[in-house]
């Protein structure tokens, strides 16, 4: 356990004589109890929380949880920090998601919560199928269903069959409600962090609107210009722009930091936020993003490493081969996965 914890946490670590590990993370901290099958997890606005009992694990849910690193990742031989920052890869996986209800009545949907058709949910299913070789071991989604709804259903096809578990931090109670007791069920886990600021960008008055009704209300060249544009906002919307700056802020702020700490991460998002990631990605300008047109349920790949991040395309396109040929460490999971399911 302690071992493992280690692996996934980016932070200052202590030994303590009698209590095991104490690890600092930011304003979090955890203390490992290796014997016990303890941890302890506290929040500075909160403090530490203290406990006698055995046998269990404690896992809360926040928005800093980090997942247990999966065995397959993680030899135990040279796992040293030094090691692990030296060979520091990292997978980043995007997918759109699937076609909505009001997607299938042409209607501008923006950041009202509609669900997947049919179609949508074989397309989430799809996209699994695509992915269920690439290591995941954080997905954050948008707090719209139809993106936590794309990421679950997608990861029922992985391979690995570890469960996604959405994180509630919404209050004391819910964070409460929502721990995890077992050592053996959190390594089977992985957490899934909803936010808004992964949301779709807001249509304002637009919303609900049948997007050809609008187009002969307004014209085709207005109504063009509200969707294409990269810094004119429908009425009481918002523009592009505005949502890039909440998108990409959030990106840089929560997700990167977990890729640069060697953790692979799937985000399921929409069209106008992850076009918004993707111009940060591959530092598009603005007239480049808003030709920039992603499928619904299409899973896009992108290697970090060095500080960099070097697009995939989809991981099936243009060949399966050629995508894991660029990383050995992509192509030694897929082989350790066979190994262990077969």
């Amino acid at each position: 356990m302690a071992n493992a914890m280690l692996h996934q946490t980016v932070g200052t670590l202590q030994h303590l004589s009698n209590s095991g590990i104490h690890c600092e993370v930011g304003s979090n901290s955890v203390r490992l109890f290796p014997k016990g099958l303890k941890v302890e997890v506290g929040f500075s606005k909160r403090g530490t929380y203290i406990s006698g009992e055995k046998k269990f694990s404690v896992i809360e849910a926040s928005a800093s949880q980090t997942s247990v690193v999966d065995p397959i990742l993680s030899p135990s031989n040279n796992n040293t920090p030094e090691s692990r920052k030296k060979s520091n890869e990292a997978a980043l996986i995007l997918i759109r998601h699937g076609e909505s209800l009001w997607n299938e009545k042409n209607l501008f949907t923006g950041c009202v919560d509609v669900p997947l058709t049919k179609k949508g949910v074989e397309e989430a299913i799809e996209a699994g199928k695509r992915i269920s070789n690439i290591p995941v071991d954080m997905i954050y989604t948008s707090a719209l269903i139809r993106a936590q709804m794309t990421a679950m259903l997608a990861m029922t096809q992985h391979r690995r069959r570890k469960v996604p578990i959405i994180m509630h931090n919404e209050s004391e109670q819910a964070r409460t409600w929502s721990q995890i007791y077992s050592e053996d069920t959190l390594k089977q886990s992985i957490p899934v962090i909803a936010a808004w600021q992964l949301n779709e960008r807001m249509y304002g008055e637009l919303q609900g609107l049948n997007k050809q009704e609008t187009a002969d209300r307004f014209g085709k060249e207005k109504v063009h210009e509200w969707r294409r544009s990269y810094d004119i906002p429908p009425p009481n919307g918002e523009s592009l722009e505005m949502c890039a700056q909440r998108a990409v802020a959030y990106f840089k702020d929560n997700i990167e930091p977990q890729l640069v700490s060697g953790k692979n991460v799937m985000i399921a998002a929409h069209g106008n936020s992850l076009r918004s990631i993707i111009m940060y990605l591959d530092k598009l300008t603005s007239q480049e993003v808003i030709s920039l047109e992603l499928s619904t349920g299409i899973p896009m790949l992108y290697i970090f490493k060095g500080g960099k991040f070097i697009r995939r395309g989809s991981p099936v396109a243009p060949t399966e081969a050629g995508v894991y040929a660029y990383t050995r460490r992509l192509a030694q999971y897929r082989q350790k996965l066979d190994e262990m399911l077969h």
